[in-house]
């Protein structure tokens, strides 16, 4: 499907509406996929997602709330899609024999994957990785990034009762992993 060509008034306004609003979708997009470079490209396809289905937007409505269900269907698209995809030998050893580690020379890290790196000693956030999938979404729109219980479930796409409920089940879960964790998880009463 072609995209629909856009007036340069309306590329205008895509950017200024929506581009204040890259910071926050990448965070959103590190919690679904884990990792810092398909993070990145998760937030590109739903920006050009969006940007293609700008005409479709109701202006008045939560444009952020807009940006986040495109984020989260493109993330359960590509993953139902990954998943249908055939797997490749997962044994480590198969490709060992054609390359061995001094192949390539150490590459310098970004400032970005230290500070991950860094977060990712959290208890709390290791305890957060450590749920499922649906818990984890959950938990991360309504308590980190602060959606009402019904803008969660517009991204999430389900009812607002099985968000409520994957929200307590979630922080009972993350509560009992944080118990675990030692003197820290007397913390977890703070994301209640």
């Amino acid at each position: 499907m072609a995209p629909a060509a856009q007036s340069p008034q309306d590329r205008a306004g895509f950017e200024q509406q929506v581009l204040p609003y890259l910071d926050q979708l990448y965070p959103a997009a590190f919690q679904m996929t884990r990792n810092a470079s398909d993070a990145e490209d998760l937030v590109q396809e739903t920006i050009t997602k969006a940007y293609t289905a700008f005409h479709q937007f109701t202006p008045g409505t939560n444009l952020r709330a807009w940006l986040h269900r495109i984020l989260a269907n493109t993330f359960i698209n590509s993953y139902r899609k990954k998943k249908r995809e055939p797997t490749i030998a997962q044994n480590q050893d198969r490709d060992d024999w054609q390359t061995g580690p001094e192949a390539f020379g150490p590459t310098a890290r970004s400032a970005e994957a230290e500070a991950l790196d860094r977060l990712g000693d959290s208890d709390v956030l290791r305890a957060l990785r450590d749920l499922p999938e649906d818990f984890r979404t959950a938990i991360y729109l309504a308590d980190i990034e602060g959606y009402p219980y019904r803008e969660v479930a517009q991204i999430m796409g389900t009812p607002i009762g099985t968000v409520m409920s994957r929200l307590h089940r979630g922080r009972e879960k993350l509560r009992g992993k944080l118990a675990g964790y030692g003197p820290q998880g007397r913390s977890a009463t703070a994301l209640a």
